[in-house]
């Protein structure tokens, strides 16, 4: 008894620094966005039921439905085929395309949308079919960013399959696809609900993609927000859609939780080889999906690297050259340079904080309870909210002292509001490979007289350390693009980089718009550089163990 009432004194003591993360940094912020907005001076009923049913609260709500729905169907279409050449099959390359097609995931959303804004735009190579400004543009955007996340959830569980069952029923005469349709495609359902309802979760929530490729044609509740607060300072309406964004998100986090239940169920923690070798017979599916792949995602980064090089005399590197000149004031106060230096410090200050932040709390939900469960969902919340709100709901919270720090003004609210963003992407990398390791190994240390210091130095971290690796990596990637909280912290005088490629491309002239491409190619460069660093670092670590 005592040593149970010690571990679970423990276990509070341990789960206070998250709770106090997330509760100063974001809980109160989000209350106070809530609370200035809907009871400030005095509840109006009336008031916050005309926004809830004007027209222009519905045209966004129904916005979201259509290109969450649409980018969710898109990237199922071409991800589970995606899913079958790309780890069903083995063949020669196979890893190399592997990690390209999981490219776009990393990238940040203000440089996807400079990529198709290229393409798409009037001056593009696909300037043509006029679709710029328009929903279908950014459900392309949105595929090209979401369609490797199916890709890779899918693939994972049809690797795991086990053959033995389509083996039966082929000997028992089925066709290729009846087994597909009767034995495959229904042990797959849970992977595919879990992968479409997070690809949902991105669509409905995605910012930067919708503000730039749809400009004032398109709005969603996410860029409603935003331009309530920053063109019409109506507070009142953004808390009004921050309460449906979240009830909308909620309702997508709750599938998507219950669809991955059911896929663990499915899996049953087996790690089967349900691979074979690619046969002539699988070419009518792995040609036409690997070209769709091919063109979807190059597509785009060749326009925006084109574009980059083009000036008015033909193409060169002027742009790139002008990265390191001042732009003027009246667009940026200082040089693109310098903005990177500031995403790349905001960005490893971030990733510091969400990788401490979530290594605990990933050693907290290590066993499976009702209070490790509500600790989850917790940690879990900023998926489920505006990133704007979280900016916004900063500037209002901590505009005086808090426990004697003073943070009004200071860029370091812009590395901690990203924490906050990475923290759940980070917990769900570190939770996995935590539970994974046999309790029984802590229990043997434990017993030799390890301290609970000495057991996770000595079992769990070196089991952990690739997992800490990509999790590194993907919170620094997820800083370096973050835009919504960071538009509304980052200070004029420290933009970070994607806040300047916005300004840039809000501004007309081939100079300006030739710098927000080539800034947003180094940006692209950066993060996929990152993410070959931390996946290396973690292959080499599995090395060593």
């Amino acid at each position: 008894m005592r040593s149970a009432a010690h571990h679970s004194l423990s276990w509070w003591l341990l789960a206070l620094i998250p709770l106090a993360f997330l509760g100063l940094f974001f809980l109160w912020p989000l209350c106070s966005v809530l609370v200035h907005g809907l009871f400030d001076g005095g509840f109006d009923l009336a008031g916050t039921w005309a926004i809830v049913t004007s027209p222009r609260t519905a045209d966004a709500l129904v916005t979201t439905l259509l290109l969450a729905t649409a980018g969710t169907a898109g990237s199922v279409l071409l991800g589970v085929p995606g899913a079958y050449v790309l780890y069903r099959l083995r063949w020669r390359g196979q890893r190399a395309v592997r990690a390209v097609v999981a490219v776009p995931f990393v990238l940040p959303t203000v440089v996807v949308a400079a990529a198709f804004s290229a393409l798409l735009g009037r001056s593009g190579p696909l300037g043509f079919l006029g679709l710029d400004q328009s929903v279908l543009a950014i459900v392309l955007a949105l595929v090209f960013y979401n369609a490797s996340v199916v890709v890779r959830v899918v693939g994972g569980a049809w690797a795991g399959l086990d053959p033995s069952t389509a083996s039966a029923a082929a000997t028992l005469g089925a066709s290729r696809r009846r087994v597909l349709a009767h034995v495959t495609l229904p042990a797959l359902v849970p992977a595919i609900a879990s992968a479409a309802s997070v690809v949902f979760l991105f669509c409905a929530t995605a910012f930067g993609v919708v503000l730039v490729l749809g400009g004032t044609r398109v709005r969603t509740l996410e860029t409603e927000i935003y331009l309530q607060v920053n063109q019409f300072l109506d507070l009142r309406a953004a808390a009004v859609l921050s309460i449906l964004q979240i009830l909308f998100v909620g309702l997508a986090l709750w599938l998507s939780a219950a669809a991955r239940r059911r896929r663990e169920r499915v899996l049953g923690g087996r790690a089967l080889d349900g691979t074979r070798a690619f046969l002539s017979a699988d070419a009518w599916v792995a040609v036409p999906t690997i070209l769709t792949l091919g063109v979807l995602l190059a597509a785009p980064m060749y326009a925006l690297v084109e574009r980059s090089l083009r000036t008015i005399d033909g193409h060169g590197l002027d742009h790139y050259v002008a990265l390191f000149g001042q732009p003027g004031r009246t667009v940026l106060p200082v040089s693109v340079a310098q903005a990177v230096m500031n995403s790349l410090v905001t960005a490893a200050i971030a990733a510091a904080l969400a990788c401490v932040v979530g290594q605990i709390v990933a050693a907290l939900l290590t066993r499976r309870s009702r209070r490790s469960g509500a600790l989850d969902a917790v940690v879990m919340l900023p998926l489920g909210v505006s990133a704007v709100v979280v900016g916004l709901g900063m500037l209002l919270t901590l505009n005086r002292p808090v426990l004697g720090i003073d943070l009004r003004g200071s860029w370091w609210l812009v590395p901690i509001a990203q924490a906050v963003v990475a923290l759940p992407l980070v917990v769900r990398t570190l939770v996995p490979p935590a539970r994974a390791i046999d309790p029984r190994l802590r229990l043997a240390a434990a017993t030799l007289g390890a301290s609970p210091w000495r057991v996770w130095s000595s079992v769990d971290w070196p089991l952990l350390r690739r997992a800490f690796g990509l999790a590194v990596g993907f919170a620094f990637a997820i800083a370096l693009g973050e835009f919504g909280a960071t538009s509304f912290l980052a200070r004029p005088d420290r933009p970070t980089l994607p806040t300047a490629i916005y300004r840039l491309l809000g501004r007309p002239g081939i100079e300006s718009i030739g710098m927000a491409f080539a800034a947003a190619v180094v940006l692209a460069v950066m993060t996929a550089a990152i993410m070959m660093v931390s996946e290396r670092m973690r292959t080499q670590v599995g090395a060593d163990l």
